[in-house]
């Protein structure tokens, strides 16, 4: 059984409003993300507040029966935590930013079979630009091997008791950046999976 969680809750300073709930098209952002994963999970789990949450529940793409929604917290990080908590399924979890909805449905299937054989799954591309490391002052450092560097996307996917193990031992850091790098301090191996071009996450009004 396939349980996604997509994450809801940002307060979305840098953009000005409230991206979930620009539209693209016809559709706001979040109800294209929900409407990627409908069809290919048994269960999502939104951790978000009451006014987007109220958005989601007047939508078209909102179905009862699949979604549920979790309390937000005051990282990303709790706010997995609190979906990972509501989980009906223990099987695989799928983990989402909300505001990522180009992501194609070919790469979640994809990675749903991938994790079932690896346990722990990182989307996301390889650099493109060449990558320099530099000092407080400005200068560069070094150059480093753009061949290596895989900038991390979601959907991450894994086993469900692998990522709810990280979430309790790890519960209260915050020095993770994404659910992939707590799978990493376990000493677990997580794998890369490289995702089509134009799985862009929306930050400022710009990246619309």
């Amino acid at each position: 059984m396939i349980s996604t969680i997509i994450t809801a809750g940002g307060l979305s300073s840098r953009f000005g409003e409230n991206k979930l709930l620009v539209k693209i098209g016809s559709m706001s952002v979040i109800e294209h993300t929900i409407s990627k994963f409908l069809n290919v999970s048994d269960e999502i789990i939104i951790p978000t507040t009451k006014s987007t949450r109220d958005f989601i529940e007047s939508s078209s793409v909102y179905d009862r029966k699949k979604i549920t929604f979790a309390p937000f917290g005051k990282t990303r990080q709790e706010s997995v935590y609190n979906a990972l908590c509501l989980c009906k399924y223990n099987d695989y979890v799928l983990i989402h930013d909300g505001a990522r909805p180009f992501i194609e449905q070919s790469d979640i299937l994809k990675i749903i079979e991938e994790v079932k054989e690896k346990n722990a799954i990182c989307s996301g591309v390889f650099a493109i630009d060449t990558i320099k490391i530099t000092n407080e002052k400005g200068i560069i450092e070094k150059t480093i091997d753009r061949k290596k560097v895989f900038q991390a996307q979601t959907p991450q996917a894994f086993r469900y008791d692998l990522i709810m193990e990280a979430h309790k031992k790890f519960s209260g850091s915050d020095s993770f950046t994404d659910d992939s790098s707590m799978i990493e301090a376990l000493g677990e191996s997580v794998y890369i999976f490289e995702n089509t071009a134009g799985n862009k996450k929306i930050t400022t009004p710009a990246d619309l």
